[in-house]
């Protein structure tokens, strides 16, 4: 009743909350209302202006006509439009003879009109709205007011007088878990109340008479036993020696979906017609096998273990245990990503190093010249950012979980685009392919890691230039989009068929077709856990014969 009291207070709450802000907006929009008046207060000024300068200016009367055609669209006010036709049959007695200026006076006079109107129009409009709006306001206020103090009122009291006798049952209660049966429970009350605890009272004396006698000992240990065995966080199954149901802990009832009060006694084999899971269970083989069971709203591993019970040498009974080695799974997984990912982050800087290493010793390149040079600075580079990112890697805070620390920080855009760039410039070289950075100006700064936003980058780019015919373009862009900033980087290769695009970053996906053999399909995925985990969101659009678009998205810092 307390989350219930909670509830309807956020109910008021927003309810107010809401209708202040419904109030305020109905006052703004009463002061959008008179958008039409000012609309033809400025257009009489033009056209004021335009008979002013009739003489002197040709376009004067063609900016008075178009003023005027204005206004006549937009006639919003009782005798504004007798001011209006007035207006226009002036003008078209102008229109006769431009030079004659004897009706300029009925011109002026007919367009002040119009000026008076619209003018005692706002300033009738704007009080009216105002009024409204500061009534609605105060009326709503009140009302907001009063339904909080009623709200306060229940929640402080009414739990109160439901509460107290729950708690003193309650008291009650642990007292008899604890075996203190002398405990009694004195209510004076003629409800539901008064009458559970009399009940209580009345169990409280049965036990304590129960608890003395020698049965109240054997299922005392009983209990006990059936209480360590359901603490346990692996599932055991007890049979007798003819494989009838013995028990079951509360592990097991969740696995199998049966409860234990339903088939203690049952035949086994009878329970397993219709239970796949008992099936394989009372299956001949390994005592050792593991099986992968749906438990805890996720897939889960256990081994099966069979236990004979023995008296003398004689079977009296089976334990089956379902050994939990989820969590093994889960730290082997882990191991599996931590690998492959170092694998695949080492991939690129290491076949940079030996690329600028091979070229060095060529004979064609000499002495150390500015190409050397170049070359020499390239594997320093990549030699850093090798040792950056495998540090990294391995400073992870826990291998299990598989992530991946980030140093987040206000970070520019055009430095991105232009790191990565960089980063492929020489292997889109060697392809013919140009690269089109179009980078928007006054880009807005983002939350994120350099680093590792520019590895997605350029994983991208060495995507779109892996997959893109020689001689073609890339184009790689950075913009603004309300308050996000985009990346795309766009190619002319074969695309990707729209079957295969909801799979793009799973781990290990590769797009049949495309003979990569060198690629391990975990790039995009990487991409995916290293935008995603710093708060962004990423994406792909492809056609197939009309290219692939590769993007993400950051809220600006």
């Amino acid at each position: 009743m307390s989350l219930g009291l909670i509830f309807l207070f956020i109910v008021i709450l927003l309810f107010g909350v809401l209708g202040l802000f419904y109030i305020n907006r109905l006052s703004n929009e009463g002061r959008l209302v008179l958008q039409n008046n000012h609309e033809s207060l400025v257009y009489c000024n033009r056209m004021m202006r335009a008979l002013e300068d009739l003489r002197t200016d040709k376009n004067a009367l063609d900016n008075f006509r178009e003023n005027l055609k204005k206004q006549q669209q937009n006639v919003t006010e009782v005798g504004e439009k007798e001011a209006t036709e007035d207006l226009t049959r002036n003008f078209n007695e102008l229109l006769i003879d431009p030079s004659d200026s004897s009706n300029y006076s009925d011109i002026r006079r007919s367009i002040n009109k119009i000026e008076d109107l619209n003018e005692m129009a706002i300033v009738r409009k704007n009080g009216v709205a105002q009024h409204t709006a500061e009534n609605a306001k105060g009326a709503l206020t009140w009302l907001f007011t009063i339904l909080t103090l009623v709200a306060f009122t229940f929640i402080f009291n009414l739990p109160g007088i439901i509460s107290d006798p729950i708690s003193r049952l309650s008291e009650g209660i642990r007292a008899v878990a604890g075996k203190d049966y002398k405990k009694r429970i004195y209510l004076k009350r003629g409800d539901e109340f008064g009458e559970l605890a009399n009940a209580f009272n009345t169990m409280a004396e049965k036990l304590d008479e129960y608890e003395s006698s020698n049965l109240a000992k054997i299922k005392f240990e009983k209990s006990r036993i059936e209480t360590i065995i359901n603490q346990m966080r692996d599932g055991i199954i007890g049979l007798d020696e003819k494989r009838n149901v013995l028990f079951l802990n509360a592990v097991s009832e969740k696995l199998l979906g049966l409860k234990e009060s339903t088939i203690v006694g049952s035949y086994a084999p009878d329970i397993a017609l219709s239970n796949d899971l008992m099936r394989t269970l009372l299956q001949e083989g390994p005592e050792k096998k593991e099986l992968k069971i749906y438990a805890d709203n996720k897939e889960s591993y256990f081994n099966k273990d069979v236990l004979d019970v023995m008296d003398n040498g004689i079977l009296i009974g089976q334990v089956i245990v379902l050994r939990n080695i989820t969590p093994f799974h889960e730290l082997n997984e882990a191991k599996t990503n931590f690998i492959a990912t170092v694998s695949h982050e080492l991939k690129t800087p290491i076949s940079s190093i030996k690329m600028s290493a091979k070229l060095l010793t060529d004979l064609r390149v000499g002495a150390l010249n500015e190409e050397q040079q170049e070359l020499v600075r390239s594997i320093t580079d990549d030699s850093d950012r090798l040792l950056k990112i495998t540090g990294e890697l391995l400073n992870m805070s826990q291998v299990e979980t598989g992530n991946i620390q980030l140093k987040l920080q206000p970070a520019n855009p055009t430095a991105i685009v232009d790191q990565a760039v960089q980063a492929v410039l020489f292997q889109a070289q060697q392809k013919r392919i140009s690269i089109h950075a179009a980078v928007a100006e006054n880009l807005p700064f983002i939350q994120a890691d350099v680093e590792k936003t520019s590895w997605v980058l350029i994983n991208f780019l060495t995507n779109a230039i892996k997959y893109s015919p020689e001689e073609s373009g890339v184009e790689v862009s950075a913009f603004r989009n309300r308050d996000k900033v985009e990346f795309i980087v766009r190619d002319k290769g074969r695309g990707i068929e729209e079957k295969y695009l909801p799979r793009i970053f799973d781990r290990y996906f590769k797009v049949p077709g495309t003979h990569d053999r060198n690629g391990t399909g975990l790039g995009l995925s990487i991409s995916k856990e290293f935008i995603e985990a710093q708060g962004g969101k990423i994406w792909v659009n492809s056609e197939l014969g009309a290219g692939s678009s590769f993007g993400f998205t950051f809220n600006a810092a």
